[in-house]
């Protein structure tokens, strides 16, 4: 299977591009890209992982954040590029790569924030997207649900672990 049609990634498609969930895209991804045997931070998956982090801090106004993070997707970008050329098809990365530069450019001026689609070349991937979008459950594109998704969300658990770590002194 082409690592794009994955159902994973599928979904990280309909959240980044219809309702610009990326806490929920960069969810979807990371569930994927530890799926992968031998999976590693050189893994293509990990330059989308980042550019959905970027977007995110950008969105909410952490322009420090967001260059940080814009900045590690490129280099990841580039060197899966090299490695992986199963992951130079079916988008338009060149494209892709000219918008996370346009971005970090106006991140660095600390300009508003200004989304960007992934465009997707394979008709047999947009159709598959489509579908997906029609099933999937999502929130209003620009909601504060959407925005500031990590301050909603049940971290009980997330807190309740960092505080075991604290008392067994890890």
């Amino acid at each position: 299977m082409q690592p794009y049609h994955h159902p994973l990634f599928v979904e990280f498609l309909v959240y980044f591009n219809r309702n610009q969930d990326y806490f929920e895209g960069h969810e979807v991804l990371e569930e994927y890209w530890k799926s992968v045997p031998g999976f590693s931070k050189e893994h293509p998956l990990t330059a989308f992982i980042l550019l959905t982090t970027g977007m995110y801090h950008w969105r909410r106004g952490n322009f420090s954040g967001a260059s940080r993070t814009f900045g590690k997707s490129s280099e990841r970008f580039a060197a899966a590029a090299r490695s992986y050329p199963e992951y130079r098809e079916e988008l338009d990365i060149g494209r892709l790569l000219a918008d996370l530069e346009s971005a970090r450019g106006l991140v660095q001026q600390r300009r508003p924030f200004r989304p960007f689609p992934i465009i997707v070349l394979s008709q047999t991937l947009l159709q598959k997207t489509e579908e997906a979008g029609r099933t999937m459950t999502l929130l209003p594109r620009g909601s504060e649900d959407v925005v500031h998704k990590h301050m909603r969300r049940d971290r009980s658990d997330i807190l309740e672990l960092r505080n075991e770590k604290k008392k067994s002194g890890r």
